[in-house]
């Protein structure tokens, strides 16, 4: 049985925030899931002035602000990267579950499909994260949902809070405390783009203690978020594209230029988990740069599940997936 069917959806991101963002996502019909924006359990303190995001291209390093892209939303742009100073969804958890009983409500009376999985991204501190997966088995059992739970260790933008996934530590701070909450929906971890072999090691054999009896606690991972420590330059020298907590305009760095780092991560871990019987079963949701069926298939070949989509919902919009899934 496939992980899910079909095996394209989006990735927890900005344009997967609003309850209009998400219903298009849910009635979209090449999706087979549909990921919500990180939540916490009372919401993040978001603010327009130092929480950003542009699009850009990587040859020129011209770039496209949201609201100049907005304005051309119809047009093709040479743009296919996108570097984010955000940080987390002002929305809380307990409102993006009342937010997906209205969508799942309005799907079955209006006839649009089957119920599709939804996958609720969340973070904050281990026990945090708990409440949030007790909050989202109760509502899946009492609405016989298909829900799911991300959690997102891997945001790089999070002044003083570095991604726990870069850490064995980190990662074993919050795989015990699932592992201890026993619960019964799928979960699965976010992580951060590796670039050395000891951080796949790391997370591996965080993997492995916090298996008992043949059981991992989690079972899937989303490979790969951002990558940190990125920046692109304003029109004039010393400016920034984009404003950033600290004032640097220094963010997260997604789309096209980071594909052949999410293909090389999502290649690593496949391969690795492979090698451990108690570990084999566990899913992988390729997310980096794909924005057409060849990066698509690349991505599957490389060990995905199944593949996610972000920079390019962004600049495309919902219709990226029928493109990508060939059925427009």
């Amino acid at each position: 049985m496939a992980f899910l069917d079909p095996p394209l959806l989006n990735s927890a991101n900005v344009w997967a925030t609003t309850e209009e963002d998400l219903d298009a996502l849910y009635r979209c019909p090449a999706t087979g899931a549909v990921t919500i924006r990180t939540s916490l359990l009372n919401g993040f303190a978001h603010d327009d002035k130092i929480h950003q995001y542009c699009f850009f291209d990587t040859d020129s390093m011209s770039f496209d602000d949201e609201s100049s892209l907005a304005q051309n939303a119809s047009t093709k742009t040479k743009e296919t990267s996108s570097l984010n100073t955000l940080g987390y969804s002002p929305t809380s958890l307990e409102n993006y579950i009342e937010i997906t009983l209205r969508i799942e409500k309005r799907a079955v009376h209006d006839s649009v499909h089957r119920h599709k999985p939804m996958i609720f991204s969340t973070t904050g501190t281990a026990a945090e994260v708990v409440k949030c997966g007790h909050l989202l088995q109760s509502g899946a059992h009492r609405n016989f949902s298909m829900w799911m739970m991300e959690v997102n260790l891997s945001c790089p933008n999070i002044m003083d809070k570095p991604p726990p996934a870069y850490s064995r530590d980190g990662l074993l701070q919050y795989l015990t405390a699932l592992q201890d909450a026993r619960l019964e929906i799928p979960i699965g971890i976010k992580t951060p783009p590796y670039t050395y072999h000891g951080q796949f090691n790391d997370l591996i054999g965080a993997l492995l203690e916090t298996t008992s009896n043949g059981k991992c606690p989690i079972s899937f991972i989303t490979a790969t978020n951002t990558l940190g420590s990125c920046f692109v330059p304003g029109v004039s020298p010393n400016e920034k594209a984009i404003n950033s907590a600290n004032g640097l305009g220094i963010g997260g760095l997604a789309g096209a230029a980071l594909h052949p780092l999410a293909l090389g991560n999502v290649r690593t871990i496949r391969r690795l988990l492979d090698e451990h019987e108690s570990l084999k079963d566990i899913n992988i949701i390729g997310v980096g740069g794909v924005s057409d069926s060849a990066g698509f298939d690349r991505m599957k070949k490389a060990g995905a599940s199944a593949v996610a989509v972000g920079t390019a919902l962004g600049i495309h919009g919902v219709s990226i997936f029928s493109e990508i899934a060939g059925t427009c």
